[in-house]
């Protein structure tokens, strides 16, 4: 289905939106960096915090999505194409083995 090549996508307002773990890891440490700036007011501290737990809960369905992928692709590794019918996100439907 895909090239193996990463495609950007656009999100609400036409900026660019990145989807890969590398760009997540940036987005946490930017996060964090926001966190430890010197002199931001307790409100501007509280918003941060909300704004980090809400980071943190979509980063860990990122992660776990990513782990369950590798497994599946780990299995396929493991066992060649015996379990491949049971594992879409790793054969496109209109790959001709996909059915069997």
């Amino acid at each position: 289905m895909g090239t193996g090549r990463h495609v950007p996508k656009l999100q609400h307002g036409g900026t660019l939106m990145k989807n890969r773990l590398t760009d997540l890891n940036d987005h946490l440490f930017a996060q964090l960096e926001r966190l430890s700036e010197e002199g931001i007011s307790a409100e501007q501290i509280d918003q941060e915090v909300t704004r980090a737990d809400a980071m943190v809960k979509v980063a860990d369905k990122i992660i776990g999505n990513a782990s369950m992928a590798l497994k599946a692709c780990d299995l396929l590794a493991t066992h060649g194409d015996r379990f491949r019918k049971h594992l879409p996100m790793i054969s496109a439907p209109e790959d001709p083995d996909f059915s069997k």
